[in-house]
């Protein structure tokens, strides 16, 4: 269970960002974030669970307890498995109205909007699309 607001723990990301100067540290960072992510259940890394719009392999999946949406992900690429992490410290266990309305502001509060291709910037909102889309989808099932 999350005790810092989803406005806190985007504060706390971009204070941890903020600590770096070079770009260069700020994606090695990333990429140690994705490194520790908890691996996602086997069983979850199916078709029905890849996002689409990422040029790499991203799953994500979603259960519902307690009134809270809780997230696993996993992707085959080092940054994109970071990008999917930070994410998830967003967003996960968070009621899914937090999750539907809360925007990711770190993302340009960082810079990393301004710092990714153009696939890397689609994948990003193709898995934050998908990240409401569950809390949505979660909401009216158990409402």
């Amino acid at each position: 269970m999350n005790q810092s607001s989803i406005l806190e723990v985007q504060d706390r990301i971009v204070r941890e960002f903020n600590l770096f100067s070079d770009w260069t540290y700020k994606y090695e960072h990333i990429i140690s974030i994705g490194k520790k992510l908890s691996p996602i259940d086997p069983i979850h890394k199916v078709d029905s669970n890849k996002v689409h719009g990422c040029q790499s392999q991203v799953w994500l999946h979603a259960s519902y307890n307690e009134g809270k949406v809780h997230f696993q992900a996993d992707s085959d690429a080092l940054i994109v498995k970071g990008i999917i992490a930070l994410l998830l410290r967003v967003y996960n266990d968070r009621s899914p109205d937090e999750i539907v309305e809360t925007n990711p502001d770190f993302i340009s509060r960082i810079g990393l909007d301004k710092h990714l291709s153009q696939n890397r910037s689609n994948g990003l909102l193709a898995m934050l699309k998908q990240i409401k889309l569950f809390a949505s989808v979660l909401k009216a099932q158990h409402s």
